[in-house]
């Protein structure tokens, strides 16, 4: 005949059943959240490799508007063009991609590459001109900012 567990035995499993429960919970509370963190990372990896493809169509239009003359500055096919590089704007925009700020900023080469220095008297590197924009998403650099530099004082 066997035994019958004691009160004090009963309890004594039922605690340790409690505990393997609460750990099993706790894994898959913490599977959950990297699967998440991994969903986010994976999206975030295709919308920057999806805006890196599309990067040199907004270019090539920026450049077009920079070389229109300025008699067509006016005309239905400028203004046209300028809608379609607002749309791509809003479009990275809601994708959460930002235009990296260069114009007057310190120089930083976590966001901009230099690609000319230019002679100045202070002690502080100072993006002067912005030759190519640079993008990121949160805090992925997605093109670095192509500019020149400027030592001045801040």
């Amino acid at each position: 005949m066997s035994k019958k567990p004691s009160v004090k035995e009963l309890e004594q499993q039922v605690g340790e059943l409690t505990e393997a429960l609460q750990r099993e919970r706790a894994d898959a509370i913490n599977v959950r959240r990297r699967a998440d963190e991994d969903r986010i990372k994976m999206a975030d990896y295709y919308k920057a490799s999806v805006v890196r493809q599309l990067l040199a169509a907004v270019d090539n239009l920026e450049r077009a508007l920079m070389h229109a003359p300025k008699d067509l500055k006016d005309h239905d096919y400028v203004k046209g063009v300028h809608g379609v590089v607002k749309q791509f704007e809003k479009a990275f925009s809601e994708l959460g991609v930002k235009r990296i700020k260069t114009i007057g900023e310190p120089f930083d080469p976590k966001f901009h590459e230099a690609v000319s220095m230019e002679d100045g008297t202070g002690s502080v590197e100072v993006v002067c001109e912005e030759l190519q924009p640079g993008y990121r998403l949160g805090d992925e650099v997605i093109r670095h900012a192509m500019v020149k530099v400027k030592m001045e004082d801040k």
